[in-house]
């Protein structure tokens, strides 16, 4: 579950600044991808925000429509239904994105994997387990996933699932996407700026109506009403993942609902993490990985990526964050 750990915070209406520029904020907050999506955008008047707004939500059901994996009529279904059997044509927009999750794969060393849907579910975190699954269990759990067995034809514009069983998924990049895409729809079509939030992960673009940065807040992930740090962004994009809500405890040990795919077993070490780059779509696949990496190994990957940053809580609630990150207290 992708948990909503950033909160943004805008000064509106100041100092008559809004009036003097005929702008308005506009937003919207609804159900899309099966999250809660708020779209806010700065325009120049309410009626032309809200159809600017249906657009961008056009452009989420289409994106929906293309990477659901339980829509019998979309590209990512027939992909899956096809596995161990024959490659499948594809959209160019799909097989890009599929490209650039193998590329992620590789950069985490698998630790974000969009075949971990053939993951067998095990794991329980409804508060009903027990004991934890045997080894034998967990190593046949992911038999079925890897990216390296995602076959890609670039001259056919092909995607082959290598083995009967692999699936693919976007949830863990899927709603940064469709973010970006929206936000990339609405710049278009001449919005000044706005915040397209997916469910946690933000995309913004453009100022306030003042003028100002857009302006987030990382929250504490044990006291969700306290703000650690306001960080202001401009142009930018911010994904968080949390394990502060489901878990499993054995032995004194914390495990995350966040498996990692490489082995079947959940995640450890790493309370919440928030990624900050100009893309949704990469903030939200890396802040899977770099939870499953965990800290020291997330760190120094972010630290080697020019123009990406990131915060992370580890199980003692202790604040560690990439070399670019400026903390600020107060908007």
């Amino acid at each position: 579950m992708r948990t909503l750990a950033i909160i943004f915070f805008s000064f509106l209406f100041l100092t008559g600044y809004a009036q003097q520029r005929e702008l308005v904020t506009v937003k919207k907050t609804l159900k899309l991808m099966g999250s809660r999506f708020e779209i806010t955008v700065v325009t120049p008047n309410e009626e032309l925000g809200y159809i600017n707004i249906e657009e961008a939500i056009a452009e989420i059901t289409r994106i929906e429509k293309m990477i659901s994996s339980w829509d019998k009529e979309s590209e990512t279904y027939l992909i899956n239904t096809n596995a161990g059997i024959k490659p499948v044509k594809v959209s160019r927009e799909l097989y890009k994105l599929i490209e650039r999750c193998k590329q992620i794969s590789e950069l985490t060393d698998g630790a974000f994997d969009i075949s971990y849907s053939s993951m067998d579910k095990i794991w329980k975190f409804d508060g009903k387990m027990t004991k934890m699954p045997s080894p034998e269990e967990i190593k046949k759990s992911v038999d079925k996933v890897g990216y390296e067995n995602i076959i890609l034809d670039s001259k056919k514009q092909t995607v082959f699932l290598k083995d009967k069983g692999m699936k693919i998924s976007f949830g863990a990049i899927g709603k940064g996407y469709a973010a970006d895409k929206a936000k990339e729809f609405l710049v278009s079509r001449q919005v000044v700026g706005g915040i397209i939030d997916a469910a946690g992960d933000l995309s913004t673009w453009g100022t306030d109506v003042t003028g100002k940065k857009w302006i987030i807040g990382i929250v504490n992930p044990l006291a969700k009403d306290k703000i650690v740090s306001w960080l202001p962004i401009l142009e930018s994009s911010v994904a968080t993942s949390g394990n502060y809500e489901k878990f499993v405890t054995f032995k004194g040990k914390r495990y995350s609902h966040i498996i990692d795919p490489r082995t079947g077993y959940p995640s450890s070490g790493i309370r919440q993490v928030s990624i900050f780059a100009k893309s949704a779509e990469f903030c939200d696949a890396l802040a899977t990985a770099v939870f499953i990496m965990g800290k020291e190994a997330g760190l120094f990957l972010i630290n080697q990526l020019d123009g990406v940053e990131v915060i992370l809580f580890d199980n003692f609630n202790k604040t560690h964050k990439s070399d670019g990150i400026l903390f600020e207290r107060d908007p």
